[in-house]
């Protein structure tokens, strides 16, 4: 074979392994690039499977909540024995138990029955005795008159239904007839008599103390009392009713105008809020909602709640309201009360646990409930409501130091298990929702260890704001914003006195008697009008056995 030849052949076997070679590496490359391509989709399926396998658990929760809302207890209360109740009788089963006897079961029970009767001490009583006839006072086997052994007396609660009477003020007018004879001038001098609620109309205070007391304390709209009324024979127009409601709030009126001020004074306040409607607002259509404001002092100071009527929940009315309050103002976190200003905002660990309970709620059915977050969390805050309750007789100085030693600890644990747990969680789902406003709140939560006369949560509010929910149930809405407010008014007075143990009927009769016959302008006589006042006489008051 020839150089050439040679040459030729092996330039011809060079660029044909070079060829090969480049066609394996193509392949390869390929290979590679689909491998890749493949672990970038399974990559990416998986990450949308997490997505849409979240959204799924979300929706389940929201369903379980809802229907939780809907057929479920409204308590918040969460017991172990309720979450497994499937398993309740090998949780409660103990073999080395010695079973009681009938006796003691007996006894038990018929223990916790019957009346406490010491709460009849002041009713009046009527007795009613029954005597032998005449012919059978003898002895039937002697035929000696018989004498009393012995007495049984059996007891009942007689109800004696309302009863409407006329009062007739008479006012004698006194002339001198020696002056007519010596025909000078002659004086005329009336009689006194107390001034009416509201001149030139027939009601009287026990009736207009009467029909406020039934609406704002009983929850009876006035419609339904115009019905009432007919049984009375008295035919009273709702009109008259409404009318005065409000004029009845005018007098009023000076008794809340002082117990704001008196409210201004303390240092710590809780306030809540709720919707109403109200039907004849200016610029506003009659299916908007307005608001009804609750402001209460604390345990330690007199006994104060508040109710405010707005058009809107901006946060310019509670500024407005507690302008020259500097303290401590408790809430449930809504953002308008960050507008009052020199006040310190309190959290409300009433709230943050309600978060987890909804968790725990929203949990489906074969969940280990005890394992859970939504339980850890919960059971931080029922620790610190345990120890709230050790402190309940004690003075502010010492609820301060107990807080210290015994609260504090366990709030630095439960904000170290918020931060280890927050990315752990859906940022969506209850659990997650309810560790965000935690952590979201926690400057807030804590401030209940700076002074022990503050509480740990909102209750107190809410509680005292219940009474107008349930009247919101009845009637509904309020026609004007007039009749707003003087439902404001009228419901301050009520739960005021309530709280400071009157009697809301006896209260409001009073104060329609006493208000048109002072003089509303001296301070110190409101003050005598006020409900903790010394004053106030004792039949106002209910008796501390009830």
């Amino acid at each position: 074979m020839n150089l050439t030849l040679f040459l030729s052949l092996q330039k011809w076997y060079n660029r044909y392994m070079k060829t090969i070679e480049n066609s394996t590496k193509n392949q390869l490359n390929n290979q590679e690039e689909s491998i890749e391509v493949l672990q970038n989709k399974c990559a990416l399926l998986e990450q949308e499977n997490q997505e849409l396998s979240a959204k799924v658990a979300w929706y389940e929760e929201q369903i379980r909540k809802g229907a939780h809302q809907k057929y479920g207890a409204s308590s918040e209360k969460t017991p172990d024995d309720q979450l497994s109740f499937f398993n309740e009788a090998e949780k409660a089963m103990r073999p080395n138990l010695k079973e009681p006897d009938l006796e003691e079961i007996t006894y038990k029970r018929r223990k916790s029955k019957g009346l406490n009767k010491n709460t009849w001490a002041d009713l009046p009583v009527e007795v009613i005795e029954y005597h032998l006839p005449d012919e059978e006072e003898s002895c039937p086997e002697c035929s000696h008159p018989l004498h009393i052994m012995s007495k049984e007396i059996r007891k009942e609660i007689k109800i004696v239904p309302a009863q409407v009477k006329i009062v007739e003020h008479v006012r004698h007018v006194y002339s001198c007839r020696q002056c007519e004879k010596d025909n000078i001038h002659t004086p005329v001098i009336t009689a006194k008599a107390p001034a009416p609620v509201i001149p030139g109309s027939f009601v009287s205070p026990s009736l207009m103390a009467f029909v406020m007391n039934r609406k704002y304390t009983e929850a009876i709209p006035l419609y339904r009392q115009e019905q009432q009324f007919v049984n009375f024979g008295i035919e009273l127009s709702r009109q008259n009713l409404a009318n005065w409601m409000i004029k009845g709030s005018d007098w009023l009126k000076f008794i809340y105008d002082r117990l704001h001020e008196r409210l201004l004074m303390e240092t710590y306040i809780h306030a809540d809020e709720t919707t109403l409607q109200v039907l004849s607002e200016d610029k506003k259509s009659a299916t908007s909602k307005s608001y009804m404001w609750l402001y209460a002092t604390g345990k330690f100071g007199p006994k104060i709640f508040l109710y405010d009527y707005t058009p809107s929940r901006a946060g310019k009315h509670p500024k407005s309201f507690l302008q020259g309050f500097k303290g401590y103002l408790q809430t449930d976190g809504y953002q308008a009360y960050n507008d009052v200003e020199d006040v310190t905002i309190m959290g409300c660990f009433a709230h943050a646990r309600r978060g987890f309970v909804d968790a725990i709620k929203a949990l489906p059915k074969n969940a280990d409930t005890s394992t859970t977050l939504a339980k850890e969390g919960r059971d931080y805050c029922n620790q610190l409501f345990h120890l709230e309750r050790g402190y309940l007789e004690l003075s502010q100085e010492e609820r301060y130091t107990k807080r210290l030693e015994y609260s504090k600890p366990v709030l630095e644990a439960f904000l170290a298990w918020l931060n280890t747990n927050k990315p752990k969680v859906l940022p969506k789902s209850g659990l997650g929702k309810a560790i965000t406003y935690c952590l979201n709140q926690w400057n807030k939560l804590e401030t209940f260890l700076k002074d022990g006369a503050i509480e740990i949560s909102n209750n107190r509010a809410e509680r005292a704001i219940k009474p107008f929910v349930i009247g919101r149930k009845n009637w509904l809405f309020s026609k004007s914003p007039n009749g707003a407010t003087a439902s404001a008014i009228i419901y301050s007075i009520v739960e005021t006195a309530k709280a400071n143990n009157l009697s809301p009927f006896h209260y409001l009769e009073y104060l329609f008697e006493r208000l048109p016959n002072i003089d509303i302008t001296n301070s110190k006589k409101i003050d005598g009008l006020l409900p903790w006042s010394e004053s106030i006489p004792q039949s106002c008051k209910v008796p501390s056995e009830n």
